[in-house]
């Protein structure tokens, strides 16, 4: 069971930034109650992130943010799944064997579970308490310097007001799982941030996802109207040649 997947990834301009290939598993060849059991994972709901937002530009604390890179791989797999070998990868005199995985990859049911989970236990066993209404969400408060975490499938937005402390926790990161440091947050789930710290203030746009269904909207209705236009042409010849 195995594919390839690609995609492209884009910044908040709607540009190409990096292009992706990665061997993915064929889910849809799995049986329930064989090769997995619960595949539901949560995510941090959206108003969650504009409140810890708000908080975070009204007492100007620092929102920084990080990328899981192939977040899924990082999941521990409970069952036994196997896979064919992948191609170009197929061992010398050992082709009719297949691989067994050690760890959950993109395709798997329950990838994003297992992934969650290990999460999950990481940052608790680093010191974070989860939020009871959202479990996505993480604080970590100790001698007045507060950090916030905020987890969605593989972004993850860190807001506090210490600096030493945001610094602790992306090094702890970087070195449970392979990151991507972005900075200070400018672009996440789609939505541009655009921030003010003087004035204390904090404006998101979703222009590029406004432009990107206007441009579909766009396409869609023209490819209606030639549809039409060449509907009605063929009806005009047929009437014609039928003499109706």
């Amino acid at each position: 069971m195995k594919d390839v997947d690609s995609k492209r990834k884009r910044g908040a301009d709607g540009r190409v930034e990096t292009y992706k290939a990665r061997l993915v598993a064929k889910g849809y060849t799995q049986k329930e109650g064989i090769d997995y059991e619960e595949t539901f994972s949560p995510v941090a709901m959206l108003k969650s992130i504009r409140i810890l937002l708000s908080i975070g530009a009204h007492l100007d604390y620092e929102i920084w943010q990080m990328d899981v890179k192939t977040a899924f791989l990082n999941g521990r797999l409970e069952e036994n799944i196997y896979m064919i070998q992948p191609e170009g990868f197929i061992a010398k005199g050992q082709e009719h064997r297949v691989c067994k995985l050690q760890r959950s990859i993109y395709g798997l049911k329950q990838a994003s579970r297992s992934w969650n989970i290990r999460f999950d236990q990481a940052v608790k066993s680093f010191g974070f308490e989860q939020s009871i209404d959202e479990p996505c969400v993480y604080s970590k408060i100790k001698d007045g310097k507060v950090v916030f975490l905020i987890l969605y499938v593989d972004d993850i937005l860190i807001i506090g007001n210490n600096v030493g402390s945001l610094t602790s926790v992306k090094m702890w990161l970087t070195k449970q799982f392979q990151m991507k440091d972005l900075g200070e947050a400018s672009y996440v789930l789609g939505i541009r941030i655009f921030r003010d710290r003087k004035n204390k203030m904090l404006a998101l746009s979703q222009a590029s996802y406004i432009d990107k269904i206007l441009e579909n909207c766009v396409c869609y209705l023209s490819s209606k109207k030639m549809f039409t236009e060449r509907k009605q042409v063929l009806k005009e010849m047929f009437m014609k040649e039928n003499k109706f």
